[in-house]
């Protein structure tokens, strides 16, 4: 505790100097096409905040992406030479003394070392600021705004007073802090995006927050992956995850397997193995947010019906992504003795993760919304490759996925089980419902992001 409150005593004592120098930066005037981009978060992992930057920098804008970086973002926003990523620091091991002075302290040196960081850099005509989390980035950004003359957008992707409802309960009063605070500060910007129509409705009728809704769509990168790319993969992922590894020597030693597929010694090229397992996908934060105790559940009773002789095959789950459940679940996980089901959780490079969604043959999403207004970006980026979905049912689900048509909704680990069971009998079947439901995808419209952000948020910007 004592190296958190040196460092925040130290930012404290800095912080006239800082706004000295910051206002001898800002007394020069905003410029026009500069652009701050702030995700008091991960950057690696708000890929919707990455995309902003790069279609801001695509249409002229120079553009400062300021936020924490846990992973690797995507190669082409480190290759830009419009973007410049600034590093904040997240402040960790507070675990010391009571839980709502281990908060209190965090979110002030949140703000004081967010607001020294933006003062900081060159004045900017906007500031997009991703929500949540919104405590206390909103009142800084709107705050350094002021002084500045900067637009605050805010992009609502969730509301964060629900999230923190997930762990403290709905009524707890740092919940209904919160929840004052986003109201009170979220109504301050000049400019909101959100990510559904229900949630556009919900801030116009509860918040007086007039938005925009700009739907999460796949960048470009999200599509099938060719056969050739799919074994590269799966033999990059079997030197680390046996899953991905061949069951059975080849008869050439010359010939490179995975579990999936062969490159042949002679010719070169890349074929499915026949009797192949089918790939499922799921990828998450790990959080309350998303229940995987029901696609266990559901994979146990997969294992059941494939031991009964149900004409089913093998199957590879991958659930992706990092938080802090995942250790909870890899021992649920650890507990399971399964024999025709293989579960795995990598942690995938930026580059890898659409080329093992373009691969998969079904993708699952567990994702409920803590306010029940948000949709889940996996579920657009799955679409993107073409890739079938069952995805568990909430408020505005029916927005994204298309019982029927696209995928599949469900309500329980059994329904859930019954549609796995269904979805991949006699697989693969071209005739079946799955390769049905990928065709679906094939024929739907293609928007992608950089149209839909052209189409939404440029003329917005172009009005002011």
């Amino acid at each position: 505790m004592a190296a958190p409150c040196l460092a925040l005593l130290a930012l404290c004592l800095l912080l006239p100097l800082l706004l000295l120098g910051g206002w001898k930066r800002w007394r020069r005037g905003r410029a026009a096409r500069h652009v701050l981009v702030v995700v008091l978060g991960d950057v690696g992992r708000s890929p919707r905040m990455q995309y902003h930057a790069l279609s801001l920098a695509k249409h002229g804008f120079s553009v400062t992406l300021l936020g924490f970086c846990n992973s690797k973002p995507h190669d082409e926003l480190l290759q830009s030479d419009r973007i410049q990523i600034v590093l904040l620091t997240e402040l960790q091991n507070l675990a010391v003394g009571p839980r709502v002075l281990q908060y209190g302290v965090k979110v002030v040196f949140q703000a004081v070392h967010l607001l020294c960081m933006l003062m900081w850099r060159e004045p900017a005509a906007y500031i997009f600021l991703q929500n949540p989390p919104g405590l206390p980035s909103i009142a800084v950004c709107w705050f350094v705004g002021c002084l500045c003359g900067s637009k605050l957008v805010i992009d609502w992707h969730n509301y964060g007073y629900s999230i923190m409802g997930l762990v403290h309960g709905p009524n707890h009063p740092l919940v209904l802090l919160a929840k004052w605070y986003e109201k009170l500060f979220g109504r301050l910007s000049h400019m909101n995006l959100c990510v559904t129509r229900a949630m556009r409705e919900d801030l116009a009728e509860n918040w007086s927050i007039r938005a925009v809704t700009l739907y999460d769509k796949p960048a470009a990168f999200f599509k099938e992956t060719p056969l050739d790319l799919q074994h590269e993969l799966f033999m990059k992922l079997g030197r680390t995850h046996a899953a991905f590894r061949a069951r059975a020597d080849p008869g050439d030693p010359a010939t490179e397997r995975s579990a999936f597929t062969e490159r042949h010694a002679q010719s070169g090229t890349v074929t499915c193995l026949r009797g192949r397992p089918a790939l499922l996908v799921s990828s998450t934060s790990w959080t309350e947010d998303e229940d995987f105790s029901i696609l266990l559940a559901a994979l146990e009773k997969f294992e059941q019906l494939t031991l009964a002789g149900d004409s089913l095959p093998s199957l590879v789950c991958v659930i992706t992504g990092k938080g802090p459940l995942k250790a909870h679940y890899g021992r649920l996980i650890s507990q399971k003795s399964f024999r025709h089901v293989q579960v795995c959780t990598p942690w995938l490079e930026a580059e890898d993760y659409p080329l093992l969604l373009g691969s998969a043959d079904l993708g699952v999403s567990l994702h409920k919304s803590s306010s029940g207004l948000d949709l889940p970006m996996k579920v657009v980026d799955m679409f993107g490759c073409c890739l079938p979905v069952c995805a568990v049912n909430f408020k505005c689900l029916h927005e994204l996925v298309k019982h029927e048509e696209n995928g599949l909704v469900f309500e329980d680990s059994e329904e859930l089980a019954a549609q796995l069971q269904m979805l991949f009998s006699k697989f693969p079947d071209p005739a079946g419902k799955l390769s049905q439901f990928r065709k679906n995808l094939r024929e739907s419209e293609r928007l992608r992001w950089d149209e839909s952000w052209t189409r939404t948020v440029l003329p917005l910007l172009m009005d002011t």
